[in-house]
């Protein structure tokens, strides 16, 4: 039997896929990194697992070894994590490997991703992005990430600490002030919050610990002078049509990854 990679809700409950219910109510076993979350998830939906089995970050290399020739044997094996897809940023991604070596088939359930609605409603999205995972810790190291992010053409994605996420904005302010930037945070639950704005001015509004998880999103950095020249002409453009130009100037920046300030004022020197 292959290996069921199932995606679970990153917050509300009703956020599952009806074939991730029908296999985990099918599994042999269902490997949890918490089964006490899990339960909750099998509980609102009314589905009695036959087993549930942990597997997380502290036992996953001990469990791969046991659960291959498990699944060798033909075996049913779901497995899922707290929240959106094993593997990325969870556990998982060990025993898949393993899997996978052995000549067992994987097969993943997508479902719901902390990363994609974040980019989504940030408003910030572009041809591609870069997903960074869990920022790091040390100012040192953040500062240098930050330094270089300045002039990547393309936006990030990154998970951040509630308790962290002052400092991180103040890093990145101090870096890339005019940034565009979208502090996205319990998103799916019931009090969701996405703010946007400037590094600069999340930086200020985001000066004590928050509560709940935290998805950052990174607009695009500099952009060539072509590029900034078209931004202008599409402001320009906008203003000419009756636009308000502040209004224009943000609706361009987000969608161009360009800073609102320098298209408004490059649009009052075409003016002139």
């Amino acid at each position: 039997m292959p290996l069921a990679v199932c995606a679970t809700p990153i917050g509300n409950l009703e956020d599952v896929t009806l074939r991730v219910l029908r296999v985990l109510a099918e599994a042999d076993v269902v490997l949890c990194e918490d089964t006490r979350r899990t339960q909750i998830l099998l509980d609102r939906h009314g589905i009695r697992a036959r087993r549930l089995l942990s597997l997380h970050r502290h036992n996953e290399a001990g469990r791969a070894g046991e659960l291959v020739p498990r699944l060798a044997a033909g075996e049913n094996l779901a497995l899922v994590s707290d929240a959106g897809l094993p593997g990325v940023n969870d556990p998982g991604a060990m025993l898949v490997r393993a899997a996978l070596a052995a000549g067992v088939e994987v097969t993943v359930l997508p479902g719901p991703s902390a990363v994609e609605t974040a980019l989504v409603a940030s408003g910030l999205v572009t041809a591609e992005y870069r997903f960074l995972g869990y920022l790091p810790r040390r100012d040192a190291e953040q500062r240098r990430l930050w330094h270089e992010a300045r002039s990547w053409p393309y936006a990030a994605v990154a998970f951040d600490s509630p308790r962290r996420l002052a400092r991180t904005l103040a890093h990145l302010a101090d870096a890339s002030p005019e940034r565009p930037v979208a502090v996205c945070r319990e998103l799916t639950k019931r009090f969701e919050e996405v703010v946007r704005g400037t590094a600069a001015e999340l930086a200020t509004r985001f000066v004590e610990p928050v509560k709940g998880e935290v998805t950052l999103v990174i607009g695009a950095g500099i952009v060539d002078d072509e590029t900034s020249r078209e931004a202008i002409a599409a402001v320009t453009q906008l203003v000419d049509a009756g636009a308000s130009r502040r209004i224009a100037a943000d609706v361009v920046a987000r969608l161009l990854g360009v800073s609102r300030n320098e298209l408004y004022r490059g649009s009052l020197d075409v003016r002139d």
